[in-house]
């Protein structure tokens, strides 16, 4: 294993954890009756509105990487180009926020809330 393929293993086991916890955190926080009507904001979506389409383009960009060690693997950037701009611009975030954007609290939460990449809450 070279440094290319460790990074790229870095970014998919990162990109991984952070889809999978990501949905465990609001499958559970949908299971509670008195969150009934509420909107999700803590956990890593307190860091960003989407952490499980963060995690899968990390996947997409960690494969890539690893890619970049065989002949041609460069090619390989068709996929996580794709699913970036398929899930920022066409049917993942915009319809998601769509749907959204009718909760009372999501036009705060959007407000301090990183869309895409985590980061720490705006005041």
């Amino acid at each position: 294993m070279n440094i290319i393929d460790f990074l790229g293993l870095m970014v998919w086991i990162a990109g991984f954890t952070f889809e999978a916890i990501g949905d465990a955190q609001l499958k559970n926080f949908l299971k509670q009756p008195e969150n009934r009507g509420k909107l999700m904001q803590s956990g890593l979506w307190y860091y960003t509105r989407h952490p499980n389409y963060f995690g899968e383009v990390s996947q997409w960009w960690g494969i890539f990487i690893i890619a970049l060690n065989v002949p041609y693997g460069y090619v390989s950037i068709i996929g996580p180009l794709t699913i970036t701009f398929l899930i920022l611009k066409v049917s993942g975030i915009p319809l998601l926020e769509e749907k959204m954007s009718t909760h009372p609290d999501f036009a705060e939460y959007s407000r301090k809330t990183s869309m895409f990449f985590p980061w720490f809450p705006r005041k």
